[in-house]
């Protein structure tokens, strides 16, 4: 497409795929230097060596960030302050040179001003824009590559759920597990995602949407989904998994207890839950960028299936989607200053 190309999209027929848009940001950095300088770029193909560290030992880390255009006309980001602390972190972990939160925003917005244009309406969808972290040089052995590239690339979406929001069917995987204690399933590696393909593929051949995975250790404790928290609600206490090192801190996890405990005034306790505390409570619901809040209505277990607020989106959930929804939209209030504006 051409840079001067204004686009011409269906707004009301974008699924959650990916389209070409004008540009993309671009940035390198030696192991042991800091990130500065990149600069936007044409959107395209990307050249890399057969023997890129990403490519063979899978240095690489990204981030899921959402643009929207607002109730108020505004172009908006979310908490992209947060999504470049713990790029930091992931980068840290996966030994990357570690990522400068400040350089990580200023570079998102910097692209979403570029592609303003492929923005959907307001209501109609987002701008996903994905940030990318990968050892680009050639190693043979295994260690830490020399040289890293950082993108910020980015695609018009419609809604995660055509039709409205369906509650999910999941299964409680006893196979499989997500991550492990010490491991890296609290960083935002890409290795995470392609080690629950095969799982995932699994359940959806069994007819399910996605798995639950318990803890490694005691295989006793619900951890996540493969790409998403997870939550639960009962007797006025909303239930989260307490972060233990193997489970990813989501941003819309740590804003779903802000807004249920400051605004809504829920108690919200971040704890051991098990799969009889899931399977008897009266709300389920999954949290992450793209699915935003999403209920839970069915869970099998061990070949049981237990049915979850009558398969239907609970009052609880519906509340905390509607509330976090409008904020990010600014649609109401947002007592946070959580709300980025793209200038």
């Amino acid at each position: 497409m051409s840079v001067d190309t204004k686009p011409n999209i269906d707004w009301d027929s974008l699924g959650f795929n990916v389209t070409e848009t004008k540009s993309m940001f671009r940035a390198t950095c030696a192991l042991d230097g800091q990130w500065s300088g990149g600069d936007l770029i044409p959107y395209g193909d990307i050249t890399l060596s057969p023997f890129a560290g990403v490519l063979n030992y899978g240095q690489g880390v990204f981030e899921g960030v959402k643009a929207f255009r607002s109730a108020k006309g505004n172009v908006v980001l979310f908490r992209t302050d947060m999504n470049g602390k713990r790029m930091a972190f992931s980068t840290r972990r996966i030994c990357m040179p570690e990522m400068d939160p400040d350089f990580f925003v200023k570079a998102v917005i910097k692209t979403v001003k570029d592609n303003i244009d492929f923005i959907p309406p307001y209501g109609r969808g987002s701008l996903y824009v994905r940030p990318i972290v990968w050892g680009t040089s050639a190693i043979l052995g295994v260690s830490p590559t020399p040289e890293y590239t950082f993108m910020v690339i980015v695609s018009p979406v419609g809604p995660y759920f055509k039709g409205g929001i369906k509650p999910l069917n999941l299964k409680v995987n006893t196979n499989y597990h997500r991550a492990a204690p010490k491991g890296i399933g609290n960083a935002k590696a890409i290795g995470n995602y392609s080690a629950s393909l095969f799982p995932l593929m699994e359940a959806k051949a069994e007819g399910f949407d996605e798995n639950i995975y318990l803890d490694a250790k005691e295989e006793k404790f619900v951890e996540e989904l493969g790409s998403a928290n997870l939550f639960l609600y009962k007797d006025g206490l909303l239930k989260t998994p307490a972060l233990n090192g193997s489970i990813l801190g989501g941003i819309t996890r740590h804003s779903v207890c802000q807004v249920a405990s400051d605004l809504l005034g829920i108690t919200v306790e971040e704890t051991e839950i098990t799969v009889d505390d899931l399977l008897s409570a009266d709300e389920v619901f999954c949290t992450g960028t793209a699915v935003v809040v999403t209920p839970v209505g069915l869970i099998t277990h061990k070949g049981e299936t237990r049915e979850i607020s009558q398969n239907q989106m609970g009052p609880i959930a519906k509340k905390i989607r509607e509330t976090l929804v409008g904020i990010q939209r600014e649609e109401i209030e947002d007592p946070f200053g959580w709300v980025i504006p793209v200038k």
